[in-house]
């Protein structure tokens, strides 16, 4: 059996969430079900298709990542 992926966020959802420091916009990375604040150098995880919207959660994004800005 193949892994599961992660649903699709909502549209609606990705265009009103913002980070929760910063309160700017966050980039939706789907396939590391992550969405990215790049000027605070965050990830928050999305687990079972929920945004985990918790600084303590987020993951600090490493200088080649930042530099290899999707957004």
């Amino acid at each position: 059996m193949p892994p599961l992926k992660e649903p699709m966020l909502d549209k609606k959802l990705l265009a009103i969430l913002v980070c929760p420091l910063c309160k700017g916009p966050l980039y939706y990375d789907q396939g590391a079900a992550e969405l990215i604040c790049y000027p605070d150098a965050l990830a928050f995880p999305i687990r079972d298709g929920i945004p985990v919207m918790l600084d303590t959660e987020a993951r600090t994004l490493s200088p080649e990542e930042k530099a290899n800005r999707k957004g």
